[in-house]
């Protein structure tokens, strides 16, 4: 039995120690915001924040994860940023960034660590810290405008 902080709630699940994160949160925990790209932590799908730190859940053991605190896209408004995170949906809704969605949560995810780290982006930071998160729609333009719209509710 293991014990993990999810989204602020203790979560006593019985899985293996060396499951994938990604894997515990969508087929124990039922939150399946958090999506399956590539199983090797390259398409940034799978993206959640491990102690506030945006990780990819997919190649992260469950051992890895225990005492920390873990926040997916369903806990992004209870967490310590929720602020932040309010603040990027908010922009992501108002420049219409999604089209077929897939990624989004882990796009998000990437932009609230970004924000809550940094309140005023360059290009060349939000570059940075969205690489390796794919979007096979190329909403690139978008998700980086709507970055740089959440940046401006926050500063």
């Amino acid at each position: 039995m293991v014990s993990l902080n999810i989204n602020g709630k203790e979560t006593h699940i019985d899985v293996p120690a060396d499951m994938p994160l990604l894997w515990a949160l969508r087929d124990v925990a039922n939150l399946t915001g958090t999506k399956f790209g590539c199983g090797m932590g390259l398409c940034g799908a799978c993206t959640v924040h491990l102690d506030g730190a945006a990780i990819r859940s997919c190649i992260t053991p469950i051992s890895a994860a225990t005492g920390k605190k873990i926040t997916t896209i369903e806990g992004i408004d209870v967490d310590h940023a929720s602020h932040v995170g309010q603040a990027v949906q908010a922009a992501w809704r108002k420049l219409d960034v999604v089209q077929c969605g897939y990624c989004q949560s882990g796009q998000i995810m990437s932009a609230v660590s970004l924000l809550s780290q940094n309140k005023r982006p360059t290009d060349a930071d939000i570059d940075q810290a969205m690489t390796g998160n794919i979007c096979r729609c190329a909403t690139y333009v978008r998700i980086r405008a709507a970055i740089h719209e959440a940046a401006k509710t926050l500063a």
